[in-house]
């Protein structure tokens, strides 16, 4: 009992450590996707008119380019494909999101206001949560897609080129 104790309360868990991007990939990717479909079912425009209210400028252009980063970049990461390049504009998203609307709300992103018999009510989110998702994809970027990824794929045909490339390049050698 000791020894299963020790190998499960102990980090890291008995699982191949590439591992660890799996569940990533999915929250993110699906959260991301996810925000993206919301405004897309209900209208650009309409996210648009809520940017435009904030006065951001070009409401209406920023609203179909966060919902295609959102969508895109939602996808791209749930594949783990070409995680580093997509990373970039959706944490510019998060970063836009957090100093535009959440900042003042303070860090929790939670905030129980009261409770009745219609059940909770909470506040205004705080940044809690983009600074959840800017850290997941940070660490994606830094210890990869992990297995089952395009990422993955993509590297191994990397290697695979570069390993018969350099068996099949003539050898150099000094005259004389």
């Amino acid at each position: 009992m000791t020894a299963l104790f020790n190998k499960l309360a102990v980090s890291p868990l008995p699982v191949p450590a590439q591992w660890y991007a799996i569940p990533l990939r999915l929250i993110v990717g699906y959260g991301f996707f996810a925000h993206g479909w919301a405004k897309l079912a209900r209208g650009p425009d309409n996210f648009g008119g809520i940017l435009n209210a904030m006065g951001m400028p070009m409401g209406d252009l920023l609203s179909w380019a966060t919902v295609a980063v959102e969508i895109v970049g939602g996808l791209m990461i749930l594949a783990g494909a070409l995680v580093p390049l997509v990373t970039v504009p959706m944490i510019v998203v998060l970063l836009v999101a957090i100093f535009t609307v959440h900042l003042p709300n303070g860090f929790s992103s939670i905030k129980l206001m009261s409770y009745d018999a219609s059940g909770a009510h909470f506040g205004q989110p705080g940044y809690e949560t983009d600074l959840l998702y800017i850290a997941g994809l940070i660490a994606l970027c830094i210890g990869g897609a992990g297995p089952l990824s395009v990422d993955a794929r993509l590297r191994a045909k990397r290697d695979d080129t570069v390993a018969s490339g350099m068996n099949s390049r003539p050898v150099a050698r000094p005259a004389g």
